[in-house]
């Protein structure tokens, strides 16, 4: 491959020119919208329009303290904004820290540019692991090998010489070279790849596909319901049309469920914000989703259990030649213009050759063949790989023995095939074991046990020798059993690979291939998978993964995979990345019960009600208050305590029977009640408000009872917060001062009696319908949490 000074690449003054003409790698924002598209999304909303609509119905009827309803538009905008405003800030800034760095050939000289900074004609310069980040053609190639599987689906390497394409996108598997940029910016082929990586989006959810299609039911109902309340509050005799008005907007603003979008978009962006105080860059907001419903971790031993830096321990010599086999070690070093990690380990110890010999060919590492070498101008060619594969059973049985104890072993040793051959290495001759030693995360022990405590399986997937992978999860305080050789797993594809992939936790000797078959067994059992990694050998299986998890310091392709990305390769922050999975989904499954269960009720009565012909008994402030009280302010809360519970598919069913049993007794309740207390016929304004004021009674006595069971398990703030509920509203009916604001009148006992036992009834029902529609489901249903120390662990796992 030509030197630096050969390339030459532009000039300083090249580049400034291109600049100026607009010919750079810009692309989109990373967090995918601006600031104005975020202010008018939160703002222009089928929801805000909905209430600004009925806002002014109240309006023209001259009582604004009716419409304080319409301080939900100000409060909806105003939070959706800062929260995305605040998630956007952090994946920006986070962004700018994990994308690629490609090194560019300036003037002579190598030196690393942001990739917005690649101009048109800029000569880049890739090593493995490198990611192509605009389209190009090769200049000079050194073995160099692409992948380009995410753009063509072809899994095989594309071996690449000079003239021929590459396209933003690929990666390299091996090898090193040099390309021209060609077309930058939004031309680049797959320029849409990395500017959408760290896009703020909430698509392709379960949960929000979920939402979505309980909100169509719910627009299917608004509509014919919606009219008919139009039709018989109009209707009803001797009754201006303002109280009319009133009476309608009553009816219609509780239907809307105008906080449960607002919530779910404000538990993502807080999700973002607290993983991103963690140095955890979330690329995908639905990544968050998948945290809560991972129940496998497949994990890479190097760089992700041991850190990436290795050490040179010892050279055990096989001929008896210590200074040889040093010599040739200083060879190989030199002669590899991109060294990997063992690579790099071997010459801080050795040094580079004082006396460099001729290469002729060499023969790049891989992960699929496990070897490296080179073959030097005399004739000579050297392998340096895995002894398993490289040697006879005797010396890899030694290299074994030394492997268990978690060390990793390499075998040094002479060829007579050049290894550029098809059939190199063929028949070696072993000259020395290579002993380097890697030393483990010294958080990682910690994280694997509790993922073992949260029911989350961890299995260590490498593609090092297993012996030494298994020494290795030992030492980490892990029951793993016999550790596989992936080279004798069954077919892919075949129950046989999904049995033995269920059944054991390490395997070693793995290709990239393989560990992408493994994912996809795991997955055909109904496993959530995350996987993690660093290498571009961990690329294929990242891709795959339900959840890909890529060190901030591994490959650049890796990065770009990957959803989740930890900038500073804290295996330990994966803890705290479930934990804030499973708060941001249980949490705005809590939230979805309670919305919904004030939708169905607000339905059911404007339906039942309008039937029979009869005003509708609620004022829009007493429905406001109501909603605050009952579903606002708790759900809100809700939405940001801790969840330690691990996400389960059937978001819709599990939340409907909750909503629906919840919303209906809720509406049976308060029929009953204002029938009872009303009756039919015209009725003097004082009846009409007495009925009302009991029906009301009834009513928030069984909603909040729909909260006190969304709620469980209890702590003692969630009974707290059930507690003040109840208090606030018995304040409310108490003070005779909000009875005017209200329109209350308690003035007699009979009918407010009727409602207090109507509301210990529905109490009740709420009750035993939580406990049976839990044994239908085959839940265990639990009243109480665990004790103080659980709350604080899962408080501690939760918090940033």
């Amino acid at each position: 491959m030509p030197t630096d000074h050969q390339l030459g690449g532009l000039t300083a003054a090249e580049v400034e020119e291109r600049t100026a003409a607009g010919q750079i790698n810009r692309l989109p924002a990373r967090s995918g919208r601006s600031t104005w598209d975020i202010v008018r999304a939160n703002v222009f909303t089928r929801v805000n329009g909905i209430l600004l609509v009925l806002f002014g119905i109240v309006a023209a009827t001259g009582n604004l303290t009716q419409g304080a309803f319409a301080l939900l538009i100000v409060a909806n905008s105003i939070i959706g904004i800062v929260q995305e405003l605040r998630a956007k800030r952090t994946l920006d800034n986070l962004a700018v820290i994990g994308e690629a760095h490609p090194t560019v050939v300036r003037d002579g000289e190598r030196r690393l540019v942001a990739r917005d900074d690649v101009v048109l004609d800029d000569l880049i310069v890739v090593a493995p692991g490198d990611q192509i980040v605009v389209d190009g053609a090769v200049v000079a190639a050194d073995y160099l090998e692409v992948d380009e599987s995410m753009l063509t689906g072809e899994a095989d390497p594309v071996p690449k010489e000079p003239g021929d394409p590459v396209l933003s996108g690929a990666f390299v598997v091996s090898g090193s070279g040099a390309y021209r940029a060609e077309k930058v910016g939004a031309d680049a082929y797959a320029a849409q790849l990395t500017a959408q990586a760290a896009k703020f989006t909430l698509v392709h959810s379960e949960l929000r596909q979920g939402i979505n299609q309980i909100l169509k039911y719910v627009s299917f109902l608004l509509v014919p319901v919606g009219l008919l309340t139009i039709v018989v509050q109009f209707s009803q005799p001797d009754t201006t049309w303002q109280e009319s008005a009133l009476r309608m907007v009553g009816a219609l603003v509780p239907m809307v469920p105008e906080g449960l979008v607002l919530l779910t978009s404000m538990a993502f962006a807080l999700g973002v914000i607290r993983l991103g105080r963690r140095r955890c860059l979330v690329q995908e907001l639905p990544a968050i989703e998948g945290l809560a419903r991972v129940s496998v971790v497949c994990a890479d031993k190097t760089g992700t259990l041991t850190q990436n830096a290795m050490t040179l321990a010892e050279i055990i010599p096989l001929d008896g030649d210590a200074d040889a086999a040093r010599e040739a070690l200083a060879q190989l070093v030199t002669a590899d213009p991109a060294p990997n990690a063992s690579m790099q380990a071997v010459g801080a110890a050795v040094g580079p050759a004082a006396e460099p010999w001729l290469v002729a060919t060499r023969a790049p590492f891989t992960s699929a063949k496990k070897w490296s070498g080179a073959t030097f101008g005399d004739g000579t060619s050297w392998v340096l790989g895995a002894p398993d594969v490289l040697a006879d059973p005797a010396v890899a049985g030694h290299a074994d023995v030394i492997a268990a104890s978690g060390r990793r072993v390499l075998l040094l040793a002479r060829c007579a095939t050049s290894v550029d051959d098809a059939a190199a290495p063929g028949p070696v001759s072993p000259v020395a074991l290579v002993v380097l030693d890697q030393l483990t995360r010294p958080d990682a022990a910690d994280t694997l046990a509790y993922f073992q405590d949260q029911g989350v399986r961890v299995k260590v997937i490498s593609g090092d020798n297993a012996a030494s992978v298994g020494a290795v999860t030992r030492s980490l305080g892990v029951d793993i059993g016999d550790p596989i050789d992936a080279r004798t797993l069954p077919a892919a594809g075949t129950e046989e690979l999904a049995d033995v992939v269920d059944r054991h936790d390490v395997f070693g000797r793995v290709t990239p291939e393989q560990k992408r078959t493994m994912v996809g067994a795991l997955q055909a059992r109904g496993n959530a998978v995350a996987m993690t990694g660093d290498g571009v050998n961990d690329v294929l299986a990242l891709k795959d993964a339900d959840l890909g998890v890529a060190m901030g310091s591994g490959a650049p392709a890796t990065r770009a995979v990957a959803q989740i990305v930890l900038l500073d390769d804290r295996f330990a922050t994966l803890p705290y990345v479930v934990a804030e999975g499973r708060r941001v989904i249980g949490n705005i499954e809590r939230v979805a019960k309670l919305f919904l269960t004030k939708t169905i009720y607000a339905v059911g009565l404007a339906l039942v009600i309008g039937l029979m012909g009869l005003p509708n008994p609620f004022l829009p402030l007493q429905m406001t208050v109501v909603g605050w009280f009952t579903i606002g302010i708790p759900a809100f809360l809700l939405s940001l305590a801790p969840n330690r519970e691990r996400a389960r598919p059937g978001f819709v069913r599990r939340t409907l029977t909750v909503a629906v049993p919840g919303g209906l007794t809720v509406t049976a309740v308060a029929t009953v009640t204002y029938v009872m207390t009303r009756g039919f016929g015209d009725v003097t304004d004082a009846a009409q408000h007495q009925a009302s004021t009991a029906t009301l009674i009834a009513l928030i006595m069984t909603a909040t009872w729909v909260l006190a069971t969304v709620a469980r398990p209890y702590y003692w703030w969630r009974i707290g917060l059930v507690a003040f509920a109840y208090a606030f509203y018995f304040l409310m009916f108490w003070i005779p001062v909000w009875h005017d604001a209200l329109a209350l009148d308690t003035t007699d006992p009979a009918k407010l009696m009727v409602g207090i036992v109507a509301g210990a009834v529905g109490m009740v029902v709420v009750e035993a319908t939580w406990w049976i529609t839990a044994a239908i489901r085959g839940d265990r249903p639990r009243v109480w949490a665990p004790g103080a120390g659980h709350v604080a662990q899962a408080r501690n796992a939760s918090s940033p």
